[in-house]
């Protein structure tokens, strides 16, 4: 399959499971205003750029007891069987919901990043697209830019030399997947099989934007900047 020239459907894909391990039913407990599911939902819905957005989940029940409806934009997709369960690879997931709903381009997101911006999608979008219409990339991931010390678990030093101090602002940047965001092709994940394509773009966002909720303290942090961001509107 050839690479399109420029993505014309974009389906985004939204995974949410009833299950949470560390803070429990998460995606539906209320932050602040809302569920937690509803910031991203909201967000994405606001971006016109995206045509679709499909709700893969094994917890549809618990979705419309706290009131999400479908409409013409967003679907609900029943997470097959063999596909649930904290062991399960996303990628399985998302070539699943590919598979079902055909795109030119795909967008994957958390429910857990709820203070991701619309315009640090929409800036995301179109980089990832001038990568495909340029042919330099296939695929687009979030990161978080690090420039610190590094160690391994015994003390030794991964990136510096403890004998030799550069600044922290002079030390070669690393940079973390923060999972935020992926972009990516219909053929580039055919390719690889994987949300992440061989000629990614690493789109760096803030740290505030890429607050992510995986246990008790992300979320106190998240509900905290939550607040203050509503304050500030």
């Amino acid at each position: 399959m050839t690479e399109p020239t420029s993505p014309r459907r974009m389906v985004a894909l939204l995974p949410m499971k009833a299950h949470s391990q560390r803070v429990p039913g998460k995606n539906f407990r209320e932050l602040v205003t809302k569920p937690l599911y509803k910031w991203i939902l909201d967000t994405l819905l606001s971006i016109p750029e995206i045509d679709l957005i499909l709700v893969n989940t094994d917890a549809d029940h618990i979705l419309k007891e706290s009131g999400f409806t479908e409409s013409s934009r967003v679907k609900l997709r029943r997470r097959k069987e063999e596909l649930c369960g904290d062991m399960v690879s996303m990628n399985l997931i998302l070539a699943d919901d590919i598979a079902a709903v055909p795109a030119d381009a795909y967008l994957m997101t958390h429910t857990t990043n709820p203070l991701l911006s619309a315009q640090t999608i929409r800036n995301a979008i179109h980089a990832f697209e001038k990568g495909i219409k340029d042919r330099s990339a296939d695929s687009l991931f979030t990161v978080t830019k690090r420039q610190t010390r590094f160690y391994r678990a015994d003390g030794s030093a991964v990136n510096h030399d403890p004998n030799n101090l550069l600044r922290t602002q002079d030390l070669e940047p690393w940079f973390e997947e923060n999972s935020n965001l992926y972009l990516f092709s219909r053929s580039s994940f055919e390719k690889t099989n994987a949300r992440i394509g061989a000629k990614p773009i690493l789109f760096e966002t803030n740290k505030i934007e890429s607050s992510d909720i995986d246990d008790p303290e992300d979320w106190d942090i998240a509900e905290a900047l939550a607040r203050r961001q509503l304050e500030q509107a």
